[in-house]
């Protein structure tokens, strides 16, 4: 079998016109199709479709790591360090409130690298980090 290496991402929000401003304007991604129930957008080559839905206005859980409470479940991306800084800069002037703030997590120890967790305007959890050396990405 021959497949493409990417995702699909089906995540609900409860407003399309606030998620196409989170997505599309803050995160700068490119919109695919779309009706008046769902909008597909370009992750950095992946596919996330923003479904329509009711809010069930109940709380994530969370799982301690590193000290933080991150959020379960979420979903995001592998950036470069310098995208990493970029897109946290623009979080940040976008007035962004982050649930953990851009850091630096593991320092020193296999696995470091910078994270950071925020949730969309329908609460879904997002989590972006860089690695200085990617092959530390599975380091145990």
């Amino acid at each position: 079998m021959t497949t493409r290496p990417g995702f699909h991402l089906a995540i609900p929000v409860d407003d399309l016109g606030r998620a196409r401003e989170f997505y599309g304007g803050v995160l700068g991604l490119a919109e695919g199709r779309s009706t008046d129930a769902w909008i597909d957008w370009n992750f950095h080559g992946h596919q996330v479709v923003t479904h329509q839905v009711p809010s069930t206005g109940e709380a994530a859980p969370t799982n301690p790591v590193d000290g933080h409470d991150v959020p379960v479940p979420h979903f995001g991306l592998i950036l470069s360090t310098d995208d990493f800084q970029v897109l946290a800069d623009r979080f940040r002037a976008a007035g962004t409130e982050f649930v953990i703030e851009p850091y630096l997590r593991f320092a020193g120890e296999p696995g470091e690298q910078w994270t950071m967790f925020l949730r969309d305007p329908a609460g879904n959890a997002l989590e972006f980090k860089a690695f200085r050396d990617e092959s530390q990405l599975f380091a145990t």
